[in-house]
C-alpha cells in the first residue's frame, strides 16, 4: 500500500546522459563558456560551492569524495561523486572516475545523472584555458607542459587555442608518456620537445602543471619573469607541484580562495606563512572587471586551479540540455 509520501514523490523523471553523449555535445568552446560564466557567478556571490569531502578510502590506493554547490544564476544544484584510482590504467580504464548528480533546485528532486569522466577532463582544461585567456601575456609563444597523463592532452588542446604558441616543451616522470603530447603537437603543426624541468621553466611563457605529485616539481628560481603558471593537479591535502617560494614572487589567482588554501596548491605557501590569504584573487573578479589581472609584462602570475564542484555542475547542466535536444539521453521515471 502506497503512503501519502510515496504518492507525492511518484513520477520523478530522471534524465541520464552517458559519457558518449557528453563527448558529442560538450567541446572545448562549450566548456570554456560554462566555466568562465560560473567563475564570474562565484565572484559575484550568486553561486556557492559547499565544503569538499575527499578522502583516501584505504583500498586500491584510491581517493574518493564529493564536490557540490548551487548556482542561483544558472539554477543548477547538484553534486559530483568520484575520485582517483591510480591502478585503473592497467585495467584499461581512466584513473579519474566520477558521476554528476543534478537536482531540481525548486523541489530537491533528482533530475539527472551525468557521466563525469570526460566532463572532469574538459572542465579542468577549460579552467586553465580561462586563466591563460585572462592572465597570460599576449605575446606568449612557448607553452610548457609538466605532466603527460590522461588529462594532459585536454589541457594542451585547450591552451593552444588561447595564444599564438609556436612551440611546446614538455616533461614527465615517465618520458615515454610524452608521446601523447607530441602527437597532439604534430596534429596541430607545432614543434614539440622533451626537456628537463629547469629548461622547461627557463623557456616557457606559460606553464601548465597537471600531475598527481606530492612534492614540488617546479622550483622558484627556474621560473623567469613574465611567466603565467596554471597549477591544475593539486586538489587534495598533501599534494604539491610547485615550490612554495614561487608564491613570494607571483601574483596569485584561484577558482575559490578557501579551497585553494585548504586542498589546493596554495595550501603549502599558506601553511608556511609565505602566502597571506588576502593576497589571493578570485579569477572571477578578473572576468568581471573588478581586478585588472596581470599588471605588467614582467609579472609572474599563478593560477591555483583546485577544481570546484560548480565547474562540474555547469558543464553537466549544459550537457543535459544539449544532449536532450539531440535525442542522446535516456529517461526513466523514479
Amino acid at each position: 500500500m502506497e503512503t501519502s509520501s510515496n504518492l507525492s514523490n511518484a513520477g520523478c523523471q530522471v534524465t541520464v546522459v552517458p559519457e558518449e553523449a557528453c563527448q558529442a555535445v560538450i567541446g572545448r568552446k562549450q566548456a570554456f563558456e560554462a566555466v568562465e560564466a560560473v567563475f564570474a557567478s562565484m565572484a559575484s556571490g550568486s553561486a556557492r560551492n559547499f565544503p569538499v569531502v575527499r578522502e583516501a578510502i584505504g583500498h586500491a590506493d584510491a581517493l574518493y569524495g564529493f564536490k557540490s554547490g548551487f548556482d542561483r544564476a544558472g539554477m543548477v544544484l547538484g553534486v559530483k561523486s568520484g575520485g582517483y584510482w591510480p591502478g585503473n590504467t592497467r585495467k584499461g580504464l581512466t584513473n579519474h572516475q566520477s558521476t554528476v548528480v543534478l537536482f531540481d533546485p525548486d523541489t530537491g528532486r533528482l533530475s539527472a545523472l551525468v557521466g563525469g569522466n570526460y566532463l572532469t577532463a574538459v572542465r579542468t582544461a577549460a579552467a586553465s584555458a580561462v586563466s591563460i585567456a585572462h592572465l597570460a601575456r599576449k605575446d606568449a609563444r612557448v607553452l610548457g607542459m609538466v605532466g603527460a597523463g590522461h588529462q594532459s592532452t585536454f589541457q594542451l588542446r585547450a591552451a593552444l587555442e588561447q595564444r599564438n604558441f609556436d612551440q611546446v616543451v614538455g616533461w614527465n616522470r615517465d618520458p615515454e608518456n610524452l608521446a601523447r603530447l607530441a602527437a597532439v603537437c604534430e596534429e596541430q603543426g607545432i614543434p614539440f620537445e622533451a626537456v628537463s624541468l629547469p629548461d622547461l621553466a627557463a623557456r616557457s611563457d606559460v606553464i601548465i602543471t597537471i600531475t598527481s605529485a606530492f612534492e614540488p616539481l617546479l622550483m622558484s628560481e627556474w621560473v623567469k619573469p613574465g611567466t603565467h603558471i596554471a597549477c591544475m593537479g593539486t586538489d587534495t591535502k598533501g599534494k604539491q607541484e610547485v615550490d612554495p617560494m614561487l608564491y613570494a614572487r607571483a601574483e596569485i589567482f584561484t577558482d575559490e580562495v578557501a579551497q585553494a588554501t585548504s586542498i589546493g596548491e596554495s595550501q603549502h605557501a599558506a601553511a608556511t606563512g609565505i602566502l597571506a590569504p588576502e593576497r589571493i584573487i578570485a579569477i572571477g573578479d578578473v572576468i568581471n572587471g573588478k581586478h585588472p589581472g596581470r599588471r605588467a609584462d614582467q609579472d609572474i602570475t599563478l593560477f591555483d586551479g583546485t577544481g570546484v564542484g560548480l565547474q562540474d555542475l555547469a558543464v553537466a547542466s549544459m550537457a543535459v540540455k544539449l544532449a536532450g535536444a539531440e535525442g542522446l539521453v535516456e529517461r526513466f521515471v523514479l
